[in-house]
């Protein structure tokens, strides 16, 4: 008895871990990815003309990745404030015919730029020269893209 008692709290202990530290992803509804997306497209407005300031992550000001975390945080996702390689590096893979769909977060120049797809033809992102703003996938941008990642929850 001791030991199936001893085994699955062993099984909900890693179980847990899994979940919690983004190894295993919770299945999720359409529904549930739509209505977050809406949210944070809601809080991508929020922010939008914001300065650009290395190390910020808002309210006023931000940086690329300051600006990726603070529209997770305001959405109920938990991650380390971080650089773009390290968010890269800690956030799940995308399919790659899902690389560009809304919510992708795309990484450019070998990873020291970071920004979130709105959709085929654009993206979010803090600009050194623009702040906060809305570019397109044009040339420049699109022969620097290294990478997409998704939002843990969408």
């Amino acid at each position: 008895m001791m030991r199936h008692l001893f085994m699955l709290f062993s099984s909900l202990l890693i179980g847990g871990f899994l979940l919690t530290s983004g190894i295993a992803q919770p299945l999720q509804d359409v529904d549930r990815s739509n209505n977050l997306w809406d949210s944070m497209q809601r809080t991508v407005d929020k922010y939008m003309g914001r300065p650009y300031v290395w190390g910020a992550a808002g309210l006023k000001s931000f940086d690329c990745s300051g600006f990726i975390w603070r529209i997770m945080a305001e959405n109920g996702i938990t991650i380390k404030r971080t650089t773009a390689r390290k968010l890269f590096m800690s956030l799940p893979r995308v399919p790659k015919d899902s690389s560009y769909d809304p919510g992708a977060v795309v990484f450019f120049d070998n990873l020291k730029h970071v920004g979130i797809v709105k959709n085929r033809e654009t993206f979010y992102h803090a600009q050194v020269s623009r702040g906060t703003n809305l570019s397109a996938f044009d040339p420049y941008w699109r022969q620097k893209v290294c990478g997409f990642r998704r939002i843990p929850t969408l």
